[in-house]
């Protein structure tokens, strides 16, 4: 006896080594012989980073886990995801392990946990789920090879599907799903015990019907698996917190498949209508008191395939029903509801849905609608009409609204409209039919991103066919007010197919303020998280004013004050066309900075940095005033912080625009053309002038006459080229050229000419008596560099150049004197006449007979004569200046 429970320890101990050894044995064989199977039978690339092989975890059978599974699709889904798995468990009897790759093998339990399956349809029908590779050798006696899922359980859990069909239109998506079934599928006919969970997302046609409304099924399904025909046993479904019960089956062909369902809500409690509403929204409604009834019944019956849908017949009423929340002051009463989803041929396109007598009262307000609308996946054909009176802010004293902005306002309509979907994306507006009237009053809106509550004391609609025509429309936000009356072209396409809302408008404003639209930027992106979570815009702090992309528009305005940053302008009209993200101005003129300003261009905020192009016209403008007001001519003309007057000019330009649409100064390129009507210069206001008006000694800057002058400017990358232009001071020609940068780093040249006589009698002597004779019309020219910057300048007078200029004019006299007098004295020896000497020049003129003219003009003399006369004009000390014009 002993010997044999020796023997029998000792081969359990062999089986436990055994077992425990065999993972770390077979590991790499199963490795390979897993992704073959798989890869052998599938038209994708399938990886997995791990394999674990376990005979304790549900002995006796054996447990496979894969680890982070992938199945990536091939052409024509190249590259594209179908199936995500963090994890993949599969069970199965031991000696299914030591069949050869071959032989099938059968699977007793299959989990899926936190799986991402992504099945799509293109446009022609080509499904990413068809991976299967079809065996074209095998025969009728071949044995099938791969996997035989001879379930007795499977589930999946905490996982998403997603289903896209581009051809029909239609989204589904599936998330936080949970489902598990336990039955036996080796045999031909069985019962399958299921539970399921999920939030669901369904859209089709552009149309959401359900956004994570939650859905839960527990269901007994009679398998007839030869006959691939499912039958409901026993089920309990619940929409959000909606019950139904279901009778029916669905079988699956080879080409098609069959649907017989019913189903309706066990109950008729009117609780059953909020129970459809998300719960996020519906609240607690275990605590509503209600009246009357809400029903759903309805059937499914036909063939679903290529051509066909199910034949179906849906119906939801209710009757004089009502519910009142414990918590909140207001109740809805006199419910009625009778919508019904209609198809009695099968053809997607005979679905057509009705809504008669939709009703509902708050206090005494009333609205009720009612309709049809037909083709729900053609052209759409829609007739309804609204009627009734609602105070907005009753809404949320009746219902648990949870909303960022309490509603307000007094809405009222009365409408009727008929239209197919065709003529709306095909804007052929003569196709709808619409009358009636509709008006909000009272209304007010904010948010946190516009800085100011808007306001609406009133606005009204009347419908006309396909026209809206808008005779009110009173609004005020900020500072801002304006009235307006126009029309929209579009409203059906605005409300029902996302079109730019296009319209005309006449706008009247007292006071408009830029500022009241200036917007907190937000980043836009939104991208998906591996856990189908989406990242939402996010502030970046920066203000910045946005023109809507939703609007197509053409304003005509007036307005008696338009504020614009710091600016104020007056008796503002003109045009602005909205389209695009871009504002066109036609014929805007304005009063500003005592004259008018006119404004031709676009500006346009449609892509990161908003961008302009402009034609400015200003006339009669105070000099002072627009030069504090207006960046844009600080950096075109420095020089005007020191004048008063008044000038006009006309500047073309373009470049790009901060947020709060001010020109980006460094980007801009144009040119100008600029006119002082009238100035008076004032040299302490400008460093470069003072600094100029100290050194030049004989002329006061004060004086400087720059009435009518006329200057061209040109400009790209932040440099200012300035065309060359003269002007007077006293008598003083001074020639101007060069140009600047907006950093007030200037590259400019003068050259004053300074005739003699301005320059003393004492100099004019000297200059006589190196030249031979009066010389007081002779023209001195001084040249000038300034650079640095214009509050900090550095101021070249250049003397050398100077002396120089004035040498050879001297010389060039003195040769012209000598070669004259020696042609007179020729002649007077001719004529029998002898020449006199009367003083030394004659001495000079005689001598020149005799002796070239270069060797009796002393240039070096009259350099240091020239330099000593330079010298003293700008060294001497400064005249006194003439106050008596200042004093008046």
């Amino acid at each position: 006896m002993k010997k044999a429970l020796k023997i029998i320890g000792i081969i359990v101990l062999v089986l436990l080594i055994l077992l425990i050894a065999a993972p770390f044995i077979f590991e790499s064989q199963l490795k390979d012989m897993v992704k073959k199977t798989i890869n052998d039978n599938v038209n994708a690339t399938v990886e997995f980073s791990d394999l674990d092989l376990s005979f304790f975890r549900s002995f006796p059978q054996a447990t496979l886990v894969l680890s982070d599974v992938s199945v990536i699709n091939k052409a024509p889904f190249a590259g594209d995801t179908l199936a995500l798995s963090e994890e993949i468990l599969l069970e199965m009897s031991v000696k299914e392990l030591f069949k050869s790759a071959e032989k099938p093998k059968r699977i007793d339990q299959l989990i899926l946990n936190n799986a991402f399956v992504n099945i799509k349809v293109d446009s022609v029908g080509n499904a990413n789920y068809n991976i299967a590779i079809e065996d074209t050798t095998a025969t009728a006696d071949t044995t099938a090879t791969g996997f035989s899922l001879d379930l007795k359980h499977y589930e999946i859990n905490n996982s998403r599907l997603r289903y896209v069909d581009e051809g029909q239109k239609l989204s589904l998506l599936l998330e936080d799903l949970n489902h598990e079934g336990t039955g036996d599928f080796s045999l031909e006919e069985s019962e399958l015990d299921t539970q399921t969970s999920a939030f669901v997302t369904f859209d089709f046609d552009g149309i959401n019907y359900l956004r994570r409304n939650r859905v839960a099924l527990d269901a007994v399904l009679h398998m007839d698996l030869e006959n691939m025909r499912y039958t409901f046993l026993e089920n309990e479904a619940t929409i959000n917190q909606l019950p139904l019960t279901f009778d029916g089956w669905v079988q699956v062909n080879e080409d098609s498949n069959e649907i017989d369902i019913t189903f309706k809500t066990p109950s008729s409690d009117f609780k059953n209508f909020l129970a459809v509403i998300p719960e996020e929204y519906a609240k607690n409604i275990e605590n509503v008191e209600t009246s009357g009834d809400f029903v759903v019944n309805g059937m499914m019956r036909g063939i679903i395939d290529e051509t066909y849908i199910p034949q179906m017949d849906i119906r939801i009423t209710s009757n004089n029903a009502s519910f009142k929340y414990p918590d909140l002051p207001k109740s809805v009463q006199d419910i009625n509801l009778d919508l019904r989803i209609l198809n009695a041929t099968g053809l997607a396109d005979d679905t057509y849905l009705t809504f008669d007598n939709v009703t509902f009262r708050i206090d005494s307000d009333t609205f009720a609608t009612n309709g049809r609308v037909q083709n729900l996946t053609g052209n759409m054909l829609v007739d309804m009409a609204l009627k009734g009176t609602i105070n907005l802010a009753n809404l949320e004293q009746a219902y648990p609204l949870e909303l960022e902005q309490d509603l307000n306002g007094i809405l009222t309509a009365d409408v009727t409209t008929k239209f197919d979907m065709n003529s709306i994306e095909q804007e052929q507006y003569e196709n709808v039919n619409s009358s009636g009237t509709a008006s909000i009053r009272d209304f007010s809106y904010s948010s946190p991103e516009i800085p100011n509550e808007v306001r609406v004391a009133n606005a009204s609609l009347v419908f006309n066919q396909g026209n809206v025509r808008v005779p009110e429309l009173v609004l005020s936000t900020g500072e801002t007010d304006f009235k307006a009356t126009g029309n929209i072209q579009n409203f059906m396409g605005f409300m029902f197919k996302d079109q730019d809302l296009k319209g005309s408008f006449q706008v009247n404003s007292n006071t408009f303020s830029v500022n009241d639209f200036m917007v907190a930027e937000t980043s836009t992106e939104a991208e998906e998280t591996p856990e189908g979570k989406t990242t939402g815009s996010t502030p970046t702090g920066n203000e910045a004013v946005k023109i809507p992309s939703f609007l197509d528009a053409d304003l005509t305005f007036t307005a008696n004050r338009v504020l614009y940053d710091d600016l104020v302008l007056q008796n503002a009209t003109g045009t602005l066309l909205v389209k695009d993200e871009t504002a066109t101005l036609q014929n805007i003129t304005a009063n500003i900075f005592g004259g008018t300003i006119g404004l031709n261009g676009l500006v346009s905020t449609r892509e990161a940095v908003p961008t302009f192009e402009m034609n400015l016209d200003l006339k009669a403008m105070d000099i002072a005033q627009t030069f504090n007001g207006l960046e844009l001519l600080q950096g075109l003309a420095p020089i005007a912080s020191a004048l008063d007057g008044r000038l006009q000019t006309q500047v073309n330009l373009k470049g790009n625009l901060n947020n709060d649409l001010t020109p980006l100064l460094n980007t801009i390129a144009g040119n100008a053309l600029a006119e002082i009507l009238t100035a008076e210069v004032q040299p302490e206001r400008l460093a470069l002038l003072a600094r100029l008006d100290e050194q030049l000694n004989f002329v006061n800057l004060s004086d400087i006459d720059l009435d009518n002058l006329k200057g061209r400017v040109t400009f790209n990358d932040g440099a200012v080229q300035v065309e060359p232009f003269n002007f007077d001071v006293k008598g003083i020609n001074v020639k101007v050229s060069g140009g600047h940068g907006f950093d007030m780093n200037m590259n400019y040249n003068l050259t004053l000419d300074v005739p003699a006589r301005m320059l003393g009698s004492q100099v004019g002597s000297a200059l006589g008596r190196l030249s031979g004779e009066d010389l007081s019309n002779m023209i001195v020219a001084l040249p000038i560099g300034l650079r640095g910057q214009f509050q900090n300048p550095q101021i070249n007078i250049n003397m050398e150049q100077a002396v120089s200029n004035l040498t050879q004019k001297i010389v060039a006299k003195q040769k012209d004197n000598l070669e004259q007098k020696g042609i007179d004295a020729i002649r007077g020896v001719l004529e029998g006449r002898r020449p006199t000497q009367t003083n030394p020049t004659d001495t000079i003129a005689n001598d020149t007979l005799q002796t070239p003219p270069a060797t009796r003009t002393n240039e070096t003399q009259v350099k240091e004569a020239a330099r000593t006369i330079l010298g003293g004009l700008l060294g001497g000390k400064k005249k006194a200046q003439d106050t008596t014009r200042q004093q008046n």
